[in-house]
């Protein structure tokens, strides 16, 4: 079979973006497509087959357009980039890159990287309730967060409430100096680190020591309405059916809520019900509240993250599928020689 070529022109700065530290992301591409990329003075030949060639070419041209759209093409970029061509998917990732939610406080925009971040972004303006679920690295806290500190700018809602069940707060936090607040900040930490980074350090204290953002353990929220608010509750898994209950009962007019949570990492006590699990099966029915799962493909911290999530989904479900069998094999009558029942 003859070799096939195309060739194309890149600007150096692109190019030096797009081919990574010691050319490492055009090895990736080289490796997963099979074909074989070279640069001849500003020229990037691409040659093997013809299906694989017209294949890079495709996604080198995506890499050089977010390059010029400012972006810093990572790892991830180019994994992602690969997965949705052997799906088809090309422009896919030009598609999520024209959305931006906002702007941190350093002006680095914040936009969904994956195609289950671009749904859970999409479920968030069109419902009123909406669970992020998956692992960890997939952004579902992050996301949450930009959404609701541009609701706030833009005055579509009059304060944040941000709460976790912060079920450590009396028992291995208990003996910390101070208020309860003292006591919980540690645990309530990754909330006050998406606030600072989005929003600046100065502008969240002083909208905090106003009232209208809210950091708060889930117990706070008893006995509460909370009308024209942006709520999230993080880290839903550690809530008990009751508390779940409890909170999703607050909500009032003009509010939006998002909750958050991984099943893979429960910290409840062994024999305790989950209330995100509950919520799942009570509320998957009802209008104008969305369940979004994420999985290991969303994550977009260090590509070993990736690795990692995948490696445990997949352990995960065999020892799942063996525990059935088990099951199933315990289950089954013992038969006397010749196949009849033991009689008790």
């Amino acid at each position: 079979m003859a070799e096939f070529r195309i060739g194309m022109q890149i600007e150096a700065e692109h190019m030096q973006n797009i081919f990574g530290s010691h050319d490492a992301y055009i090895k990736q591409i080289e490796d997963d497509l099979k074909v074989v990329i070279t640069d001849r003075n500003g020229e990037v030949r691409i040659s093997g087959e013809q299906a694989a060639v017209n294949k890079a070419a495709k996604l080198v041209r995506e890499l050089v357009e977010l390059s010029k759209r400012g972006n810093r093409i990572q790892e991830q970029n180019v994994s992602y980039a690969l997965e949705l061509s052997h799906e088809g998917d090309e422009g896919a990732l030009l598609e999520m890159d024209s959305e931006c939610i906002c702007h941190t406080i350093s002006g680095k925009p914040i936009k969904p990287k994956t195609l289950g971040q671009k749904k859970y972004i999409d479920a968030i303006k069109d419902n009123m309730i909406v669970f992020g679920l998956g692992p960890a690295g997939t952004g579902k806290t992050y996301l949450a967060m930009a959404m609701a500190i541009t609701a706030f700018k833009n005055h579509e809602v009059e304060r944040i409430i941000l709460t976790r069940p912060a079920i450590e707060a009396g028992e291995k936090l208990g003996f910390l100096p101070g208020d309860l607040q003292s006591k919980v900040d540690p645990y309530l930490r990754p909330l006050y680190d998406a606030l600072y980074q989005i929003m600046g350090a100065d502008s969240f204290q002083k909208n905090m020591e106003k009232g209208l953002i809210e950091v708060a353990p889930l117990a706070y929220m008893r006995g509460r309405t909370l009308d024209n608010a942006y709520i999230i509750l993080d880290e839903a898994q550690n809530t008990t059916p009751a508390q779940m209950k409890m909170f999703l009962t607050r909500i009032g007019f003009g509010s939006k809520v998002i909750v958050t949570g991984d099943a893979s990492q429960k910290d409840l006590a062994v024999g305790t019900q989950s209330g995100l699990d509950v919520a799942e099966k009570v509320l998957a029915k009802i209008s104008d509240i969305a369940m979004i799962r994420m999985t290991s493909r969303d994550v977009v911290r260090h590509p070993l993250v990736q690795k990692i999530v995948k490696a445990y989904e997949d352990y995960e479900s065999r020892l799942g599928s063996s525990q059935g069998k088990a099951v199933h094999k315990v289950s089954e009558p013992r038969t006397k020689r010749g196949g009849r029942p033991f009689r008790k």
